[in-house]
């Protein structure tokens, strides 16, 4: 009898080691992109839930602040989102939010039901949206809060992102403004009190960069010239209008104001993660920031890790210095998700700009502190744009399993257009 539970004991044992791995994997699902199908309708958040639950993916990472910076949860603080704009046919039309349950609240329920995890994504600084004469949100609704938007160093000049009459998209906050950062704060903290939720993740946790060095409010002033010392010399510290990449090493006074910008992002990611932990400290805290660091200077964002050496294993960082590289927030987070945003067909290579390459140097860049997760837009770079690309999927999933410590996919609302249920059940069973 002995010998039999031996055996037995032995059998199971190698059973168990020889289980496979789960590797994690996570679906982004943007707010705006799904709102139409999933906004007014609980019993669509369920199917879809299940759905992806069917398709292998391990968590959701449901967005619940959009860019216009309205928010689909209970706050004390943030304005209750009332409408998304959505295209068709070219137009610009608003679906209405008609339905009285909590949008994040059926999400971690039915999530649950179905075997996931779910997680908030959370659209930090940003709190408004335009299209042409189109405008919505929240420094919209408040235009009081006009004080609180980025000055951009555009080519017509210093431009606060509430008047510029050019640009689309994203109205940018300033994140050197102490009442932007207590805002948000407060926010995060509304967030990480719903019982059940596994995790929150900060996007556009960063300045705007469709200028180099957005920024130029009175308060960044006050600010930059208590870190140096002095008033700066030169105001916008990069006097070219509207330049988009460093052409050539930054001068001295430029390299301290582009490395006070991360120092700012730095320490509201700090405040953050203190934030959300100290309400909850079962939730993981984590960010996702675009795998091309090499020109992530554009953003005032350095995500790598305080120990990672850039000026030595970073050519575009040569002029960095030892505060620059202290600003890597990596270490402060319980994980992070790199967007390998290539063509569909770059999946292989060592360098930047093929999905594999982002996820190598990214572990390279991480230094072991925290674990990541890399993955594609499966809808908008080249490639992607027209759907039909279920043959390159198990590969990216493939690849990112084994070069990632998970798959990061955006977005959800690709899968239903161009019909990758299939894909991706295969790929990730």
């Amino acid at each position: 009898m002995k010998a039999c539970k031996l055996i037995v004991f032995c059998t199971l044992a190698i059973l168990a080691g020889c289980a496979k791995k789960v590797v994690p994997s996570y679906l982004w699902v943007d707010a705006q992109a799904s709102f139409a199908s999933l906004g007014n309708s609980r019993d669509s958040i369920a199917a879809d839930c299940r759905r992806i639950a069917d398709m292998g993916f391990t968590d959701i990472i449901v967005d619940v602040r959009p860019t216009c910076g309205d928010v689909l949860f209970s706050s004390r603080v943030a304005p209750a989102l009332k409408a998304m704009p959505s295209w068709r046919r070219g137009k610009v039309r608003l679906v209405e939010r008609t339905a009285s349950f909590d949008y994040l609240q059926a999400f971690i329920e039915e999530g649950h039901k179905a075997g996931l995890r779910v997680n908030a994504g959370v659209n930090v600084m940003v709190g408004g949206w335009k299209i042409k004469d189109f405008e919505m949100g929240m420094v919209y609704e408040h235009p009081e809060l006009k004080d609180w938007c980025s000055v951009d160093n555009t080519p017509d000049g210093l431009i606060n992102e509430y008047d510029d009459t050019l640009s689309v998209g994203a109205r940018f906050l300033d994140p050197a403004n102490p009442d932007v950062q207590a805002f948000l704060l407060t926010m995060l903290e509304d967030l990480a009190s719903y019982k059940g939720l596994d995790g929150i993740v900060l996007d556009r946790c960063r300045y705007d960069d469709y200028a180099l060095d957005a920024g130029y409010t009175e308060c960044a002033r006050r600010g930059f010239a208590e870190y140096i010392g002095h008033e700066p010399e030169v105001w916008p510290v990069f006097e070219k209008r509207g330049q988009v990449f460093l052409e050539g090493d930054p001068t001295p006074l430029q390299a301290q104001w582009l490395t006070f910008r991360c120092r700012v992002i730095h320490d509201f990611v700090a405040k953050a993660a203190g934030a959300v932990h100290s309400v909850c400290p079962k939730v993981r805290f984590g960010v996702y920031v675009g795998a091309w660091f090499s020109e992530y200077y554009r953003s005032g964002v350095n995500w790598t890790s305080a120990e990672y050496d850039l000026a030595a294993c970073e050519s575009t960082y040569s002029w960095a210095g030892p505060d620059y590289q202290a600003a890597g927030f990596a270490d402060l987070l319980d994980f992070i998700f790199l967007g390998a945003y290539t063509a569909a067909d770059d999946i292989h290579g060592d360098k930047e700009w093929t999905m594999e390459g982002f996820a190598k140097l990214g572990r390279q860049r991480l230094c072991g502190k925290v674990p990541f997760a890399a993955g594609p837009d499966i809808g908008n770079g080249k490639g992607f744009g027209d759907g039909g690309r279920q043959d390159v999927i198990p590969d990216i999933v493939s690849t990112m399993k084994s070069c990632a410590d998970g798959l990061f996919i955006f977005d959800f609302c690709h899968i239903r257009r161009y019909d990758y249920w299939s894909a991706f059940k295969e790929a990730n069973n």
